[in-house]
């Protein structure tokens, strides 16, 4: 079988179930401009940070986007931005609105004397350390409305996150080293 398209294949894990929405939680500060890009393609962001930011926050501030199967913005963020950190994916049957709400929720952690620390969990390199580490109140916390959370791993594979019966689910789904050439 000829090997497929990154993108493509992405897309087909991506939007698995046909009633679920689809949005990437990217990280303005690694993806080279994002805010641009966003614009260039006529799709309203919604940031994770509360209030009005000055121009240089914003332009790291992490955003929640809604994706859509066959937009060129879609294309264009998994074959580019797949293996670079840029982000994660999260499957929903939630509306943006109360998903935004959600994913906000989560941006600020506290540590041990309770300070306040940013939490970045869209980064994949923080999920996939994070989720083996949480026990079933952490699990329902962090998924709350997220049916799947989908990013990188550190190879460039596809990990697959989910949780059952208070249990994290792992899927692996190995891309073929072609594929993301």
């Amino acid at each position: 079988m000829a090997v497929r398209n990154l993108a493509d294949i992405l897309v087909r894990h991506l939007f698995a179930d046909p009633g679920a929405r689809v949005y990437a939680v990217l990280d303005g500060a690694a993806v080279p401009g994002l805010l641009e890009k966003l614009k260039e393609h006529a799709i309203e962001p919604v940031c994770l940070y509360r209030g009005n930011l000055i121009p240089k926050l914003a332009e790291v501030a992490p955003y929640q986007v809604a994706l859509e199967r066959e937009s060129p913005f879609t294309q264009w963020l998994l074959q580019k931005g797949w293996g670079r950190h840029w982000g994660i994916f999260v499957v929903s049957r939630t509306d943006w609105r109360p998903m935004r709400e959600h994913l906000c929720g989560l941006i600020v952690a506290y540590d041990p004397d309770y300070q306040p620390l940013y939490f970045r969990y869209y980064d994949p390199r923080v999920l996939r350390v994070y989720l083996p580490t949480c026990d079933a109140d952490e699990l329902y916390a962090l998924f709350g409305p997220i049916s799947r959370l989908l990013c990188e791993d550190e190879e460039g594979d596809l990990l697959k996150y989910w949780v059952a019966g208070g249990q994290l689910g792992v899927e692996r789904v190995a891309l073929e080293p072609a594929a993301r050439s």
